[in-house]
């Protein structure tokens, strides 16, 4: 596949120095990334917790792009409006954590944002099929969910493959979205496949220059 297109990045924001936050969020602002990406965790879902409401409606005061919040929680959906009111643009459940997923989807949708699915990295992506034209966005786990910095699982290529036959098939439009190792070193790659958006934490917060990071994502992915 061409990769003539525009790839879109997205900072994970939980990569970021909570310290300097304000400072972060401003960076990512004035650079060549298209998203911001808020990973929400629970402790249950996840083994890992996050930031809450508070801090992601401080982020959405200041953020100047579009904020993807990503639900790693158990019960997704008691919580829809409220990250609605937050400021989230995009709003992806887990498939793990939704009994019935259609519905979130349309709860998703009913309060005016893009509605994103999530799947582990053991999840078939044969299991979306059946709901892809009511997906805007797909996020394939690329790492286990719960903690930044992981190595990048391989077998990920394979089933963005798998996730782009699907969307074709189905005519329709949705995103695929990488989350978890994303580096220079397999963006393009991963782009080939057929992935749209990608999401890199510790590879840009923790590099000397973020912002030049950000950037060489965007250049080698067009």
């Amino acid at each position: 596949m061409s990769t003539s297109k525009n790839t879109l990045i997205a900072p994970s924001v939980l990569a970021a120095d909570f310290a300097n936050l304000q400072r972060d969020i401003e960076m990512i602002n004035n650079s060549e990334a298209d998203w911001f990406h808020i990973d929400i965790m629970d402790g249950v879902f996840v083994p890992n917790i996050s930031f809450g409401m508070p801090v992601l409606q401080a982020i959405s005061k200041h953020a100047k792009k579009t904020i993807d919040v990503h639900l790693m929680i158990v019960d997704p959906d008691r919580y829809i409006t409220t990250f609605k009111n937050l400021g989230a643009d995009i709003l992806t459940v887990h498939y793990e954590a939704c009994t019935h997923l259609h519905r979130s989807l349309q709860a998703i949708k009913a309060e005016g944002m893009k509605a994103g699915v999530a799947i582990n990295p053991h999840t078939n992506v044969a299991l979306l099929e059946d709901t892809i034209k009511d997906i805007d966005l797909v996020c394939l786990m690329s790492v286990n969910p719960g903690f930044g910095g992981q190595s990048f699982i391989e077998n990920t290529y394979k089933k963005v493959q798998q996730l782009k036959e699907i969307i074709t098939r189905n005519n329709a439009t949705t995103l695929i979205e990488i989350d978890g190792g994303v580096t220079n070193q397999n963006a393009k790659q991963l782009v080939d496949a057929g992935a749209d958006v990608l999401v890199a934490g510790s590879y840009v917060f923790g590099a000397t220059n973020p912002t030049a990071t950000i950037a060489n994502l965007k250049e080698i992915t067009q």
